[in-house]
């Protein structure tokens, strides 16, 4: 479709790194709002509310991809999700560690972006930290690990997605969506929240149909694509050391838009605030987290984002595979972190 719009100073790969940044400050400014989390979702203080506003936005993720697929917008038959060979050992494996990284950095890969945007230096230490093990369980020396875990696959044949089961696709995307806005009225949260939820939410399908139609072009394709952060750190890492040998592509454009749009809300009201580490501690919980984050989403296929909110409305087995594995990895992290208060080495700081 790219072609027919007429657009000749830009080629289709150049015009999708421009759409990620406009996400990414989208999704920037409106989870610097919402204070958009999965972790605090899960073991937050304010769990409650931040649940309601992740399921708001899981509700509309869910129903506008959907409604993208059965119009013929969009195809996932050829997606990375839908693998006949389900890697069950490598997701559920990397979900756990993903979990267990981001309580232990205190937040998810898309949360850290968001709060280095606002000046929290504690986070743009653990995301260098997790671009780095992203990368290395990519291309460098923990790729081993990936490729030989990857190996232990589980044959799905045309089952990898709910939407073979019965009652289709649009049946299963009506039951998600409804389950997940059942728990988000129930969160006692204002409105405004829970509209700055659906919000995220609507950048999922936007950013699948933006690289699957709009952009798509048969000369020059780009990867059908949507908000992620485990990969896109890692690129925009490799892009940074190294911009003048390798473009910039979608995630580099999500990255930045991302902590641009949370430095912009931030700025305008007025909750910048420079913050870094407190201790040695302290120091050492964050970067372990980040590293866990690093390697697990790598293995899981992605983080709370890429796997959860933009995987899970693919209705692909594996993307719910990694989101449980990483709740429950955060689960057991909490648990343990909360038996092992007092002591030690990763004693859990206050809310």
């Amino acid at each position: 479709m790219y072609e027919s719009l007429g657009i000749t100073s830009l080629t289709a790969p150049q015009a999708a790194v421009v759409f990620a940044a406009l996400l990414g400050l989208a999704f920037g400014v409106l989870a610097e709002r919402t204070g958009f989390c999965f972790r605090r979702s899960l073991v937050g203080t304010d769990r409650r509310q931040a649940l309601g506003v992740w399921m708001t936005a899981l509700a509309t993720a869910v129903l506008g991809t959907q409604a993208a697929a059965i119009a013929g917008w969009i195809d996932f038959a050829d997606h990375r999700f839908m693998a006949s060979g389900l890697p069950v050992v490598a997701i559920a494996a990397g979900g756990l560690l993903f979990g267990a990284g981001m309580v232990l950095a205190r937040g998810c890969a898309s949360r850290l972006t968001i709060l280095t945007g606002t000046g929290n230096l504690r986070a743009l230490a653990v995301l260098l930290v997790f671009a780095i093990a992203a990368h290395a369980t990519l291309k460098g020396v923990l790729a081993p690990l990936r490729t030989n875990l990857g190996a232990w696959t589980l044959p799905m044949g045309d089952g990898v997605s709910l939407a073979s089961l019965p009652g289709g696709a649009p049946v299963w995307a009506a039951l998600i969506a409804l389950g997940a806005l059942a728990l988000a009225l129930r969160s006692g949260n204002r409105v405004r929240a829970l509209l700055g939820g659906a919000a995220i939410g609507a950048l999922v399908p936007l950013a699948w149909v933006g690289t699957g139609l709009v952009l798509y072009d048969d000369f020059d394709p780009i990867a059908l694509e949507s908000l992620s952060f485990t990969s896109p750190w890692a690129d925009t890492l490799f892009w940074t050391v190294a911009s003048s040998s390798i473009p910039a592509g979608f995630g580099v454009g999500l990255i930045g838009g991302a902590l641009a749009g949370s430095l912009l809300s931030s700025l305008v009201f007025r909750s910048f605030a420079w913050q870094s580490f407190s201790e040695p501690r302290e120091t050492g919980r964050y970067l372990t987290g980040g590293a866990l984050m690093g390697v697990g989403g790598v293995l899981a296929g992605g983080c709370t984002v890429g796997a959860g909110l933009a995987g899970v409305p693919t209705l692909s087995l594996a993307a719910i595979l990694a989101l449980g594995a990483i709740a429950v990895g955060a689960l057991l992290t909490h648990a343990a972190l909360g038996r092992a208060s007092g002591a030690r080495l990763f004693a859990q700081p206050a809310e």
